[in-house]
């Protein structure tokens, strides 16, 4: 399994846009700056979600970023991704494990439990990820996590993902709880200076 434990700073999950050049033209700039790029797009079809990973797997070599997917392991190890995201409803990691190979990095969502994060350490997850921390235009409706997880979680010794509504504001008192990584989309990407908001938010490390 790829070593994770040092991973820090700002995992950056795509945008739902369904415009391929204008994604990688929106992704370039701030690559420079990201831990982890997640490629997540929730509206367009499977050849469009395949030439936008392809062509974000380049970018990220480049930049020497790993690119992890979004629920699907697959395209994954089509495109040569570093990992992928796995949700409740993704399967089972260890089949992702089986698929991708023991150094691909393998996260899954915990919500708002400990148990499912006990469960997905111990099932060999590379990370676990907590939230909605706070109100979220891509988590709607969904359960809140409480920071207090971030800390108890440290005894799975795996990175510990936050995410859902975090700003640069909230975002350094999640770290400060234990977050290795803030997971963050419209945070950056609608932001009026996307460059900007992305130091902001790494100045929360």
């Amino acid at each position: 399994m790829t070593s994770t434990t040092a991973a820090r700073g700002l995992y950056l999950i795509t945008p739902d846009e369904p415009d391929t050049a204008r994604l990688l033209a929106r992704t370039a700039p701030l690559l420079p700056g990201v831990t982890w790029l997640q490629y997540r797009n929730k509206v367009v079809d499977a050849a469009t979600r395949h030439a936008q990973a392809t062509a974000l797997q380049a970018l990220c070599l480049a930049h020497g970023v790993p690119l992890i997917v979004n629920d699907t392991p697959a395209l994954a190890r089509s495109v040569g991704a570093a990992g992928v995201h796995l949700g409740e409803d993704d399967g089972a990691i260890a089949a992702a494990r089986a698929l991708l190979g023991p150094d691909a990095i393998i996260g899954a969502s915990c919500y708002d439990q400990f148990a499912l994060a006990e469960r997905a350490a111990a099932e060999g997850a590379s990370y676990v990820a907590f939230g909605a921390f706070f109100p979220s235009a891509s988590k709607q409706n969904t359960r809140q996590a409480r920071p207090a997880l971030l800390s108890e979680a440290a005894t799975l010794g795996v990175p510990r993902v936050a995410i859902g509504g975090i700003t640069p504001d909230n975002g350094r008192a999640l770290v400060q709880a234990g977050a290795d990584l803030l997971a963050v989309i419209s945070g950056v990407y609608a932001a009026p200076d996307p460059l900007a908001a992305l130091q902001a938010y790494r100045a929360c490390f």
